[in-house]
């Protein structure tokens, strides 16, 4: 190889390294729009009427101002998640009783399912909120994902059985999203339709904006990332003013980051 050629190599070599490591380190200015002290457990999300959702002693509440609103049920054990696409039918899981109550807008119980009664084996290990009175569920027993119409009581299968575990997974209306414990991540719709979305960062804690893009937390730094961006190692840092955080939730281009004391809210404009 002559020199010269030997010398543009080594250039675009650098320019290369050079755009991955900016990509990697490009910065998203999170700015502060609300901050409150709580000694809640666990903060759930807020609505898009306002209130705040969050979990005390495995009591669920809602606030907004001087309203609260309280739902515990001690019979059926620690509240394991909770669904609030739907702010006038809330999804709470008990997983331990294979069990979900839904709630209305006041926090009454509308529906209370005991899964292990139904006429079809189910050992729930996901659920969420999906669209004309149905659940997504991910059914242990089976591997499958499945919808569960709870007014008619009927249960249908829409995947076949899933490979490897699910570590993270996160329910819109139409779409089932997991990620598997080699982080390749995927989504099914209500049809049954599988796709495969590519593989995602290392994170401690994530959660999915769409079918292309993702927030997540590593070390206690927070990042953004758009799979489809043409530099498939790109990565935005979200620069935020907490050092450690116990949870990071977001909605509708605000950010709330939650730590044991209190409670902060970021606006944030994604790429």
């Amino acid at each position: 190889m002559s020199k010269t050629a030997h010398f543009f190599l080594n250039l675009l070599f650098i320019a290369g390294s050079f755009t991955a490591v900016f990509s990697q380190n490009q910065k998203i200015k999170a700015s502060s729009v609300s901050h409150f002290s709580t000694d809640a457990d666990e903060f759930s999300g807020y609505d898009s009427f306002g209130y705040s959702y969050q979990i005390k002693n495995n009591v669920f509440s809602k606030t907004k101002d001087k309203e609260v609103f309280e739902y515990k049920n001690v019979s059926l054990g620690k509240i394991t998640k909770v669904d609030l696409q739907n702010p006038l039918k809330i999804v709470l899981f008990y997983e331990d009783f294979n069990s979900v109550v839904l709630l209305d807008n006041q926090l009454n119980k509308v529906t209370e399912i005991n899964f292990s009664l139904n006429n079809t084996p189910i050992v729930v290990s996901a659920i969420g909120m999906s669209t004309q009175n149905q659940l997504w569920i991910f059914n242990a027993l089976n591997q499958q994902i499945s919808l569960f119409d709870y007014l008619k009581n009927e249960y249908k299968t829409v995947s076949t059985p899933l490979i490897e575990t699910i570590k993270y997974y996160q329910t819109y209306f139409n779409t089932f999203y997991w990620i598997d414990k080699k982080n390749n991540w995927f989504s099914c719709d209500i049809f049954g339709k599988t796709t495969a979305l590519g593989k995602v960062a290392d994170f401690d804690a994530i959660e999915i904006i769409n079918n292309h893009q993702y927030l997540f937390s590593k070390a206690n730094l927070l990042y953004f990332k758009d799979i489809t961006s043409t530099n498939s190692n790109a990565f935005s840092e979200i620069e935020i003013l907490e050092k450690s955080f116990d949870k990071f939730y977001y909605k509708d281009q605000i950010l709330s980051i939650f730590t044991a004391k209190e409670i902060t809210n970021y606006k944030i404009v994604t790429p």
